[in-house]
């Protein structure tokens, strides 16, 4: 079949609405502020192989794991028409236990699917040793409810020996319950959609076009490797320590880049660790896919396409491809950002007009859990924004979320209705952004007064190794944590987990983003 440009921008923005309008549906119907205020959730349709046809502009952290998820899905599921399957697994294409995958397959004239759809939210609470499901943890066992690739709906009913497996592990039931219907009305939009495109193209259109849009990105992405100088461009960080004792964790990475294709070697990082900075494959895959899509300025379909050309290379058993039951909640959200830091510092060494210095680093993840007098068990979580990078061209942007998330702050209004708390600061960090030619964008000052006793963790980074600058640029200031009690404020490490009292308060200052090029004032 020939290609018809129109058709093929028709059917680009065509699967980028599905995925969108999944988005959508999810946000509005679903009952956590996490996902219907923060938005901490990605959607995208899935060839009958498991390869990303087009996934929404939602999470990076989700962008390559989610394909994982859906071919462990299909590895270990027999699908008929009417089942969705759901997983959480990190060692099964998950990538840490609150992000649960929902995953439907479509069928159209043949007795195995055609396509699927698939959206990732992460769940307030998954149960695990602390709430929130973000402890400082030792082993995967303590950090929730694991599920492996299992149906959640047969034949359009749900399966509720599973889901009431499920709530009876976690410490928010309804919250939980509700989100998860949220989660399977989004895949049912979606396959509504596809079913629609199908009835107007016919499928076997719809499947040329997708494939043809995978060729398209390919294309796209090889010669953006290719006007990267050959050549190897090593470069190494550290994360502040795992929570548990080890400190300054390496990770490095050479990229090699020959002609139209290139290789990430992570080797020279560090071995997998006591606490919960580990990450799965399933995360540096993701970590690599979002920068080297990041370096293409065109407006592309984001597909399995873009990263046919990258290599990636690891070991077994490192603290970018953990093995079990090392533990892995903070690896999704700190270790994806540190790699995605030394995958930019290597690049900069290439095109470092096209590379800006470092952003916050950080997630800044916070998880509050209780039983509030008046409404009972809650569990709040969220991460917060910091500074932005400088580069070559402006500033870097004050107060936002950077990198592998993309997620939205919880209001101020939502958060006090939804929990026993009281914003008594929410303000850019002034100050914060390392100095250059361009400027590191600020850092932001969260502090959350309890108003009933609870549990507190806190996973964060940046807060001994600041942000870099580049081309001279000065580094952005690192964060700080501390905790207010008894009329004292005191300093607290980068990752903690306390029990803190009515009145007693939380307060960080995120990092802000290094500076690019001398400051000549």
């Amino acid at each position: 079949m020939t290609e018809n440009p129109i058709l093929l921008e028709i059917f680009k923005n065509r699967f980028a609405a599905i995925a969108q309008e999944m988005g959508v549906t999810l946000k509005r119907t679903a009952f956590s502020p996490n996902i219907k205020e923060r938005q901490d959730f990605s959607c995208a349709v899935f060839d009958k192989n498991g390869d990303m046809i087009s996934q929404a502009a939602h999470i990076p952290v989700h962008l390559g794991s989610m394909g994982l998820s859906v071919r462990s899905a299909i590895a270990h599921i027999t699908f008929d028409p009417g089942d969705m399957a759901i997983l959480n697994d990190p060692y099964k294409g998950g990538t840490h236990l609150p992000d649960i995958t929902v995953i439907s397959p479509v069928f159209i004239n043949n007795d195995t699917p055609d396509y699927f759809t698939a959206n990732r939210a992460h769940h307030a609470d998954v149960g695990g040793i602390a709430p929130g499901s973000m402890p400082l943890s030792k082993s995967i066992y303590q950090e929730g409810l694991i599920i492996p690739p299992v149906k959640i709906m047969k034949n359009g009913k749900r399966v509720e020996s599973v889901m009431q497996f499920i709530l009876n592990n976690v410490r928010t039931p309804v919250e939980r319950e509700g989100d998860f219907s949220a989660q399977f009305m989004a895949n049912i939009t979606g396959e509504k959609r596809i079913r629609g495109l199908v009835k107007k193209y016919g499928n076997d259109t719809v499947n040329h076009y997708a494939k043809a849009l995978m060729n398209y990105s390919e294309r796209i992405m090889r010669r953006t490797i290719q006007d990267i100088p050959d050549g190897t461009y090593g470069f190494e960080d550290f994360l502040d320590d795992d929570g548990c004792g080890n400190r300054l964790i390496r990770i490095r990475a050479e990229i090699r880049i020959d002609g139209e294709s290139a290789i990430v070697d992570f080797e020279g990082t560090g071995a997998q660790v006591d606490g919960c900075v580990n990450a799965v494959y399933a995360i540096t895959l993701s970590a690599v896919y979002y920068v080297f899509r990041s370096l293409i300025s065109e407006n592309i379909p984001t597909n399995a396409g873009c990263f046919r050309p990258v290599t990636i290379k690891t070991r077994k058993g490192t603290l970018v491809d953990a093995v079990s039951p090392a533990a892995v909640a903070g690896g999704n959200v700190e270790t994806s950002q540190r790699i995605v830091d030394v995958l930019l510092g290597a690049l900069s060494k290439a095109v470092p007009e096209r590379i800006p210095a470092a952003s916050q680093g950080t997630m800044n993840n916070v998880a509050i859990g209780g039983v509030d007098k008046n409404n009972g068990p809650f569990a709040y979580y969220e991460t917060i924004g910091g500074g932005m990078g400088a580069s070559a061209s402006c500033h870097g942007a004050d107060a936002v979320q950077s990198h592998m998330t993309n997620t939205l702050n919880t209001p101020v209004e939502a958060l006090e209705y939804s929990y026993p708390f009281m914003v008594t600061e929410y303000s850019i960090r002034k100050d914060s952004g390392g100095k250059g030619t361009y400027n590191g964008g600020n850092g932001i000052v969260r502090e959350i007064k309890l108003l009933s006793g609870a549990e507190v963790t806190v996973l964060s980074e940046r807060r001994s190794r600041a942000p870099y600058g580049l081309s001279g640029g000065c580094a952005g200031m690192a964060g700080k944590n501390f905790i207010k009690h008894d009329g004292k404020t005191e300093s607290a490490p980068a990752k903690f987990h306390q029990i803190l009292k009515e009145n007693d308060c939380v307060r960080i200052e995120t990092p802000g983003g290094g500076g690019y090029g001398k400051n000549l004032s």
